[in-house]
């Protein structure tokens, strides 16, 4: 029988330091099927996950890239609460995201988004990574129009995506490859590059 060890830890904050609100102004996004293997999260000898960071990089098929989706940052959110019961609870980590668009590019984007099961990379403003989206259950996205009302209206596609994992978005350092490069998440030199 495995040994049930107390893995919590204290939570502290530093008074004074500062939590910055919102989400950079591009996020990226991928069909859940052009990823070959997923980072992981460490667990102990019971299978709980230990931290809510991930470990290792997205590998994806031959010539797949992410894409990118840019945003009105000020209208973005991305928010986490717990849902289920004890003992199998997980978290419903949910992100908002209007594009200022209503053109064909955009239209064309909700067929796919609405009808397939993907992973999203978020930035916060604090240049941390966070992943919406795993590879246990499929992620729920819904796109929406307004073409906006009258003179003063605004006109926007709005992203709704609904993702259960078992942490808050997890963090992502490892590399992320794209249209217009590749880059790693923590800052750092891509490996062979």
């Amino acid at each position: 029988m495995p040994e049930c060890l107390n893995i919590q830890k204290s939570l502290g904050w530093c008074q004074g330091t500062p939590v910055l609100p919102g989400v950079r102004r591009r996020l990226y996004y991928i069909s859940k099927s052009e990823i070959v293997e997923w980072p992981t999260l460490a667990r102990d000898e019971n299978g709980r996950a230990t931290s809510a960071e991930l470990t290792g990089n997205f590998e994806l098929n031959a010539d797949s890239k992410w894409k990118y989706i840019d945003h009105l940052p000020e209208k973005a959110q991305l928010t986490s609460e717990a849902q289920g019961e004890v003992p199998s609870q997980t978290q419903l980590n949910k992100l908002t995201i209007v594009h200022p668009g209503v053109g064909a590019e955009a239209s064309a984007a909700a067929s796919y988004i609405n009808n397939n099961d993907n992973v999203y990379l978020v930035q916060d403003m604090s240049d941390r990574w966070r992943v919406v989206g795993c590879e246990r259950w499929q992620t729920k996205s819904t796109v929406a129009q307004d073409l906006g009302q009258g003179p003063t209206g605004t006109a926007s596609t709005t992203i709704s995506v609904e993702a259960t994992d078992e942490t808050p978005a997890p963090f992502y350092k490892g590399k992320i490859e794209t249209e217009d490069g590749d880059f790693m998440a923590d800052g750092s030199e891509v490996p062979g590059e």
